[in-house]
């Protein structure tokens, strides 16, 4: 093989070489671009993300802070206003967990469920669901 032949395969070999390293430097620099950019967007994520919540919370807490006024309010002039009346051990015992309790007293008349309005006397009611 002649020299010339030498020269331009070391030549080709060289040149190979580099472009290898430079698609290994290219892939090296798009993996860190990549990690920066999933960074930036964390971080611009995070803070939207709070911003909105602090908005949403500084708008939200004083219409909440006006309805909780206003309920309590209309159960003060208006006693007849349905409200919600829990069973408990002393009343209603039996229904305490049951799915068809209604629990609601209009006009201060308590209405137990569709079955039985007035409640369940008896230890054991025949219509309970616990659900």
């Amino acid at each position: 093989m002649e020299q010339w032949q030498k020269d331009l395969i070391n030549m080709m070999e060289t040149v190979a070489d580099q472009v290898e390293q430079f698609f290994l430097g290219m892939n090296d620099m798009v993996d860190a671009f990549f990690e920066i950019t999933e960074e930036i967007t964390e971080q611009v994520q995070n803070t939207v993300t709070t911003e909105i919540d602090q908005f949403l919370e500084e708008l939200a807490e004083p219409i909440l802070e006006i309805y909780w006024e206003l309920e309590d309010i209309v159960e003060e002039l208006h006693p007849d206003f349905p409200y919600a009346e829990e069973a408990t051990p002393e009343k209603n015992a039996v229904c305490m967990g049951c799915v068809h309790y209604h629990g609601q007293v209009y006009g201060g008349n308590l209405l137990v469920c569709g079955m039985h309005p007035y409640g369940w006397d008896d230890e054991h009611c025949p219509d309970k669901e616990v659900g």
